[in-house]
Order: C-alpha cells, then structure tokens, then sequence
C-alpha cells in the first residue's frame, strides 16, 4: 500500500488532480450554500418546554405517573425484562426480515409499551428529540388524515395503520437507546440478519426454489435470466431494497473493525449481501446500490472520486454478460418491464390531477377503486411503482411535501454531523447512512418501495439509527443489556 501510494505521489498528473480536487473542495466548503446547509439554527437535543406537543406530553405523562404509584405497580416490574426498552426494539430489527408482517407489528407493540413503562417508571428521564422527530410525528398525522378520506376506508384503514405504527416506532428506537453499545449491537445485528437473508437467497437460486413471477423478467428480451431470487422479502425488488440499506452498514462495520476476527465476519457478510444482490437481477437495486457507494466513498474521502471510472471499466469487463446486458437495458422502453412502469406513471399522472390534493387513501383495493379510469392501455397495477407519486396516491400533496421535507432535514442533520466529526468510526456510520438512503431513495424513483410493509419498517428504522448515529459520541459507552 505505501509502496502505491509513492507511485501515485510521484506521477505529474495525479499530483495535478489532487491540487484540483483539493481547489474544488475549497471552493466548496466556502460557498454561502453550503455554509447555510452546515450551520443550522434553532436546533435543540430536546423538545421545546413552550410548544404544545410538550405540554401536552407532560399532562399525559403525570397523570400516568401518578396511576403507576398508586396502583403500586413498581412491585411487579422491577426487575422485568419488560422495563428493557432496548431489547424489545432489538427484536424487531433483527427479525423483520423473516418474520410474518403481524409478528413484526406485535413486537413493535410490545417496544411501545416498554418504552412508555421507562418514561412513567422514571420521571426524570427525557425523550430524545432530533431535528426529524417533529417531521416524522407531522407525516404520520397527515398519513392517518389520508387514510380517514379514503375513498375506500374500509380497505384502507388497516393499510393505514399499520403504516403509521412503523413510521412511529422510529421515534421509540430513538428512545430506546441509551449508550454505544447498544447502538452498535443494533447495527451489528442488523447486518448478520441481511446477511443471512443473502445466504438463504443465493441457496434459493442453487437449488431453484421459492415462488417466481413470469412478471419478473421480459422472458423475451433476457432468456438469460431463469430465476430472480426473492429470499425472505417476496420479491426481488424488495430485497434489493432492504440490501441496499444493510450493505452500506455492513461496509461501514468491516472499515471499522478492530480485529482479524470482526473484519472476516463482516467481509463474508458483505460478500453474502453483494452476491445476493446480483442474483436479485433487479436493475433499479443495482443502480441504487452503485449510487449508495459513490455517496459512501465520496464523503469518506473526496478523492475516491477519481476511483469511480476504473471501478465501473472493471465491473464491465468482470461481471458476467447476463448481469451487464440486464444493466444496460435501463430506460430501454422495448423491455416489457420498463414500459409497463412508465404507462403505469402516466395513468397516475393523470389521476393526481383530480386527487392531488387528499390522495384516494393507503392500500392496493383504495388504488383499483379509482386507477383504473385512469390507466393507459388497460393496465392493471396494486400501485403506482414510484415511493413518491404512491405517497401522493396515498395521502395527498401535503404528505409528499412533510416526506420531502424530512429527507432534508434528515440529509442536513447527518450532514452536519458529518462536518463536525473526527473520530474514524463515528464517520464511516454517517456515511453509510447518507449513502445508504440516498440509494434507496435513488430505487424508490422506480418501485413503490413501501409495498412491502418489512421494507417500509426498516426504512423508519434505519431513519432512526442514522439519527442516533449522528450523536453517537455523545453517547455513554455503556453495557448491553443495561437495565
């Protein structure tokens, strides 16, 4: 490696594009835009004593105290592993991937309870309140405001609630951690669960079993393809979504770790996810992938910038001739799938104009009970294969607007911390989720990522651990399963 390092230092034109890229990121860092995204003003580690949401939680909160003393109820909890807040979030985040959509709800039920027991258990404990909290609370609100308008309330209200139940468990995850290492173990877990996610998907396309669409493929245009693998997720397009958040923290893990041991762990849990994810042959995970890794490379070290050429010459020479055939095919509207997307776009184009303002509510039957007016070609769809014009579809251009306000505070908070960060491993975690949702968003453009509700649960989660990320030095280095 030092021996690299003195060839490059030692080459005219490299010596050339570091004093370039180095003149760029001056320029970069003294532009009044950037000066104004870095330094926010106005934001507090609590909740504001003088806002209404506050007072209204300590009414709450006292009469609820009170009834936990009067009931004597200290006597039955003490000591209860229901008291462990941590634990009971833990368990969600680790097994969504695998576990049945209603068993993922119960066990956020049982993190809700939890987390209420610390706050009346103790009076002094306070919420933890991050820039996004607010903005999390408001678009769940407007969601369930688009779930009542319904035009098909019967259908949509479980669709609805069920949506603002994740949503909201970010804010109890934020919570529930009290030191780093709990933190850590949280995204440790996260990752051995992606990782054998990966592992039962690539046996999947060994031995050729689990459920596969004629959908899935233009059989025509890529009679290369015989199996996409869906894992645990249902899907090959979910599980490329949920493989674009864990590999980002994966990469993250094996750049910081401190033993031969953890970095050969998390190098096969990486080589798993990587794996997994090519054989989901999904184009719009591949591309969200590939952008998740230039955001992680680029804020990790500008300079990786000039990487990015030999890397992509490289991937074209390396990777087999199914996978590059199957890339480049994006935007190639003779492919069935492509053109079946855009019509779908267009028919829900044309529907927005008369539903703007409301949505037609949450769900694939509120969906049918309208789109089909509306749809090109009679085409027949669950939804509208795009995160943003679904949310439209689904509670109006008010939630589209909460939603996009909160990706900016989100990227504005993770990147002020960012700036501000020194130790090593702080910054490879907020980095990796930067890249991560960026590339999940970039994905979102092409699927209606929230179809699948353990997909939509562990974006709020991963919100949530990137927001705690983003503080974790202020964190006490705690034990794990500190009571």
């Amino acid at each position: 490696m030092e021996r690299a390092k003195n060839i490059l230092n030692a080459s005219f034109l490299w010596r050339w594009l570091m004093a370039l890229c180095g003149w760029f990121g001056e320029q970069w860092q003294r532009s009044g835009i950037i000066r104004w995204f870095l330094h926010p003003a106005g934001w507090g580690p609590e909740l504001s004593e003088g806002s209404v949401f506050y007072k209204l939680w300590s009414w709450v909160r006292r009469a609820l105290c009170w009834l936990y003393e009067a009931l004597h109820l200290e006597r039955l909890f003490k000591g209860s592993v229901f008291t462990n807040t941590w634990f009971w979030c833990l368990m969600p985040v680790m097994l969504s991937p695998v576990m049945p959509t209603m068993a993922v709800l119960g066990m956020t039920a049982v993190s809700y309870c939890a987390l209420l027991l610390a706050l009346v258990r103790s009076r002094e404990r306070k919420l933890v309140w991050t820039p996004v909290n607010r903005y999390i609370i408001l678009y769940a609100a407007v969601y369930m405001a688009g779930t009542v308008f319904s035009v098909n309330l019967r259908t949509s209200l479980r669709p609805g609630l069920l949506t603002v139940a994740f949503i909201l468990f970010s804010v109890v995850l934020m919570n529930a951690v009290d030191s780093r290492t709990q933190l850590d173990a949280l995204l440790t877990a996260m990752v051995l669960a992606a990782a054998a996610v990966s592992a039962w998907g690539i046996l999947q396309y060994i031995f050729r079993f689990g459920y596969q669409s004629a959908a899935w493929v233009d059989s025509d245009m890529f009679s290369g393809i015989e199996f996409r693998v869906a894992s645990t997720l249902d899907n090959p397009n979910m599980l490329g979504q949920y493989l674009i958040l864990a590999i980002p923290i994966g990469g993250a893990k094996l750049l910081s770790a401190k033993s031969w041991t953890g970095r050969t762990l998390y190098l096969v849990c990486c080589a798993l996810m990587c794996l997994c994810m090519i054989l989901t042959f999904s184009r719009g995970a591949w591309l969200g992938l590939l952008f998740a890794g230039a955001v992680f490379f680029i804020l990790l070290n500008p300079r990786l910038m000039l990487l990015i050429p030999p890397a992509l010459a490289l991937m074209w020479f390396t990777l087999p001739k199914t996978v590059i055939d199957r890339f480049a095919s994006i935007g190639n509207l003779a492919d069935a799938s492509t053109a079946y997307r855009v019509h779908i776009w267009m028919g829900t184009l044309a529907m927005l104009k008369d539903y703007w303002l409301c949505g037609i509510g949450p769900g694939a039957e509120a969906f049918n009970t309208v789109y089909p007016a509306y749809s090109y070609n009679g085409i027949d769809a669950p939804h509208s294969h795009n995160l943003f014009l679904q949310i439209t579809c689904d509670a109006g251009v008010a939630a589209l607007a909460v939603f996009l306000i909160l990706l900016f505070v989100y990227f504005r908070m993770m990147c002020v911390s960012l700036s501000r960060e020194k130790d090593w491993t702080n910054r490879l975690y907020q980095v990796a989720f930067i890249g991560g949702t960026a590339g999940f968003l970039v994905q979102a453009m092409t699927d209606y990522s929230f179809y699948n509700y353990r997909v939509l649960f562990l974006f709020w989660v991963y919100l949530a651990l990137g927001a705690l990320c983003a503080k974790r030095k202020e964190l006490p280095e705690g034990r794990l399963l500190a009571l």
